[in-house]
């Protein structure tokens, strides 16, 4: 995957953590909204992840969530999924750097979104719950309007 850098300005950036990155924005897209799901609500078996790949749109490829950890010293490492996609693996040979933060979405809803590569196996990653991720953002949040 390619980044490039636009020079126009379209939000502010707050925070940029472990568990993700944080800010504001001008614009408020309504394409792709989904429903936040809770992590009881998240299951083992068929998701999706949307991702862009060099020379294509941003689609969601299939990938299965393999195990889920409701551990909460590890706040990053929620799920491990496998990619299962022919395309995105024949193309990118599974999850590769630029990949973190890809929403996977699991029966219609946002679950988490990609955190880490296994390094000895790229079919592999960890994920985050969104749900871990808005608790982030609500936390930022409190604590810029308390500096405020």
């Amino acid at each position: 995957l390619k980044g490039f850098l636009n020079t126009e300005i379209f939000g502010a950036l707050r925070s940029n953590g472990e568990k993700g990155v944080y800010g504001i924005t001008a614009e408020k897209s309504s394409e792709n909204r989904y429903i936040v799901a809770q992590k009881q609500e998240i299951k083992v078996g068929k998701a999706q992840i949307m991702t862009t790949l060099p020379c294509k749109e941003t689609k969601l490829y299939s990938c299965e969530i393999e195990k889920i950890n409701y551990n909460e010293k590890n706040l990053t490492r929620n799920l491990i999924i496998k990619i299962t996609d022919p395309e995105l693996l024949q193309i990118a040979g599974g999850i590769v750097q630029g990949m973190s933060g890809s929403p996977i979405i699991q029966n219609g809803k946002f679950v988490g979104a990609v955190t880490h590569v296994f390094v000895n196996n790229p079919c592999l990653g960890y994920g985050i719950f969104a749900e871990n991720m808005l608790a982030e953002a609500e936390r930022y949040t409190e604590k810029n309007r308390a500096a405020s």
